[in-house]
């Protein structure tokens, strides 16, 4: 009962931080996926260590897991007297934010480069950036074809839609790999993303490392491809593949939601993967880490024909200083780190459609969490 009264008294004090954060987390972000940080609605874990933390802090970055963000923004500052005002507007903007100084930590659906690390000792003093692995989940491909409720593309196919090759969605590849649907004379509409994206990214890498042929770019944040349509952010690449009728585009799985039906990707594997979580994660199990020192970059096995392996993953990193950090802010940002890392936080992520990161990483990253200074 005592420790229910504790709870109790904990909430009241936080309700006004989680009413802010929330308000200032729509306010600085175009993204709509989950305007209730998920569905954990549970009263904050008991567990949550504040330290000193106190105050506002502002970031920036990847919109992938801006779901996630919001969940744990949710239970944090109902813990915690803080504000976490996560913008969410998009990986390179995230990462330009952090190199510049302006927020103290950024989310990043790719590890920095040597470019971003050199400008990140400018502002990490006696330290750099550091790349943290800690929200892990497909990019789905989602659909809208209307009369079929069920999709297997392999990587070349789907190489081909987005570079234009591929046009009509009776196309004889897509029959092929379809026998028993109903695909319509009915014009492709490819989506992808207008801003720089990580999710472009990785999606572009997942192409290149399987399909090289059929997409011949170097592949990177911007996209690359010809011919297509563009939309700002997840949420609006997710928003146009739900009004268009024959549409196809990618994002998260978080925002495959309302009735967005998902491909299932042929990897070669006995049966095509689903877009889910458990199989993002086993995919991501697969991962080794190559960076150095305090740096936790992974390198991911996009070509895997693991039996149940989602390969068309994507992990966000906490980009931060290993050293250097402002302590006006430092309390705060590892206490949220740490949140995040938890064991709560960490489950919080498969509850909203993400990948938690295999344990052998996130131990990594919680030890590395507790080095910031």
């Amino acid at each position: 009962m005592k420790l229910q009264r504790m709870n109790r008294r904990a909430l009241a004090l936080g309700a006004l931080a989680v009413s802010g954060a929330l308000a200032l987390t729509a306010c600085g972000s175009d993204e709509t996926g989950n305007p209730d940080g998920g569905s954990s609605n549970a009263a904050a874990p008991s567990n949550i260590k504040c330290d000193d933390a106190s105050g506002q802090v502002l970031a920036d970055g990847s919109s992938a897991q801006k779901n996630a963000v919001d969940a744990w923004v949710k239970q944090f500052s109902a813990a915690c007297q803080v504000e976490i005002n996560y913008k969410a507007g998009g990986s390179g903007a995230g990462v330009t934010a952090f190199t510049q100084g302006q927020v103290p930590w950024a989310g990043s659906d790719s590890a920095l480069k040597p470019d971003e690390v050199a400008a990140s000792k400018k502002i990490c003093s006696g330290g750099q950036g550091i790349d943290l692995p800690m929200v892990g989940g497909p990019i789905a491909v989602g659909y809208n074809v209307p009369g079929v409720d069920k999709l297997a593309l392999d990587s070349a196919t789907i190489a081909k839609i987005f570079d234009s090759k591929i046009t009509n969605w009776n196309d004889p590849a897509i029959k092929k790999l379809n026998p028993d649907a109903k695909l319509p004379n009915l014009k492709i509409q490819a989506f992808h993303r207008s801003d720089e994206s990580g999710t472009t990214d990785n999606f572009t890498k997942y192409l290149i490392a399987t399909a090289k042929k059929d997409f011949p770019y170097e592949g990177g944040k911007a996209w690359q491809a010809k011919g297509g349509q563009s939309a700002p952010q997840s949420s609006g690449v997710a928003a146009q593949v739900k009004q268009t009728a024959g549409a196809i585009g990618y994002f998260e799985l978080s925002y495959a939601k309302d009735g967005i039906k998902t491909v299932a990707i042929d990897t070669g594997a006995a049966e095509p993967v689903e877009a889910t979580v458990d199989n993002a994660t086993k995919a991501i199990s697969e991962a080794k880490v190559v960076g150095t020192g305090k740096d936790l970059a992974l390198e991911l096995n996009y070509a895997t024909k693991a039996d149940g392996a989602y390969p068309m993953v994507l992990v966000t990193y906490e980009i931060v200083c290993d050293k250097g950090n402002k302590s006006e802010t430092l309390p705060a940002v590892k206490a949220f780190l740490r949140y995040a890392a938890s064991e709560d936080g960490q489950k919080i992520l498969a509850e909203n459609d993400y990948a938690p990161m295999p344990e052998e990483i996130i131990t990594n990253v919680r030890t590395t969490v507790e080095s910031l200074s």
